[in-house]
């Protein structure tokens, strides 16, 4: 497993470190793509578990209107990938009031719908606004740095030395020392590229943008978790050996997202 999780690693990173040096469009592409196949993927852990479940109204409408929300938060602003979440709510309660009479659990559905609406294209439109922004490539490369640091750290430091149960109901592999060396990890790695490459940075708000993000993405490792727990499901998916599915390995990114635009627009004054 260890060995199938570098081997794929290693192999996408030279495509993936590609893409976010082009930007634009093929970039934005890339991400959409990646959106459609993760929203599969959650709206498959969200209605049953079956690849069958795809087949309907709500997931068909939700995988097109998540590549569209990309694109338009590359071609447009996020002002305007919230009016879509908006027309998505229109939609959902047009598909309510015809469904209501016939489908007892149509109320559940359009909730699910509306979560992984938000989980999956609304966080990833933020990655597109990072690399639109103020030396963009080299912030979505810091946040990627960060974010795969901190999984590696937790994933090595909880399997060699993990004790304590950090929430075993929802993923009984995580410890808490897992999560502290993951944080640890978030922290060394972040401050390296900080000091080569962002030193005009304040370390106090660069120290608290490093634990922030590692924290957020935990807590989206877990929450996607969760979800699989529940529906019985052990990864999202097949398409990456050795981690799953996309949504396998994006989870703790997805959640980092809006955190990191945050502090870069609001904080980092960057």
């Amino acid at each position: 497993m260890h060995l199938k999780r570098w081997i794929t690693g290693l192999t996408a990173l030279p495509i993936l470190i590609f893409l976010i040096y082009l930007g634009g469009r093929p970039f934005t592409i890339f991400v959409g793509v990646a959106a459609v196949v993760a929203l599969a993927e959650f709206f498959r852990i969200l209605f049953g578990g079956s690849w069958k479940s795809l087949i309907g109204i709500l997931p068909v409408w939700g995988m097109a209107l998540g590549f569209v929300m990309i694109w338009t938060a590359h071609a447009f602003t996020v002002e305007l990938v919230l009016l879509l979440l908006v027309l998505n709510l229109f939609f959902c309660a047009g598909y309510v009031l015809l469904r209501f009479k016939s489908d007892a659990i149509v109320l559940e559905r359009v909730a699910q719908h509306n979560l992984a609406m938000v989980c999956v294209p609304l966080f990833l439109a933020f990655v597109i606004r990072i690399r639109n922004g103020n030396e963009g490539m080299l912030w979505v490369f810091f946040l990627l740095a960060i974010i795969f640091a901190g999984d590696i750290g937790a994933f090595y430091t909880g399997t060699y030395f993990g004790k304590h149960k950090l929430c075993p109901s929802v993923s009984p592999g995580k410890t808490i020392e897992g999560a502290l060396g993951g944080l640890a990890a978030n922290v060394v790695l972040g401050s390296l590229i900080k000091l080569i490459f962002l030193a005009r940075l304040d370390w106090g708000y660069s120290i608290l943008f490093f634990v922030c993000v590692g924290i957020a993405g935990q807590v989206g490792d877990l929450f996607e978790s969760a979800f699989k727990r529940a529906s019985g499901i052990k990864d999202s998916g097949t398409i990456l050996p050795g981690h799953g599915g996309i949504l396998d390995r994006i989870d703790a990114l997805l959640f980092a997202l809006p955190v990191a635009y945050f502090f870069k627009k609001f904080i980092l004054w960057v």
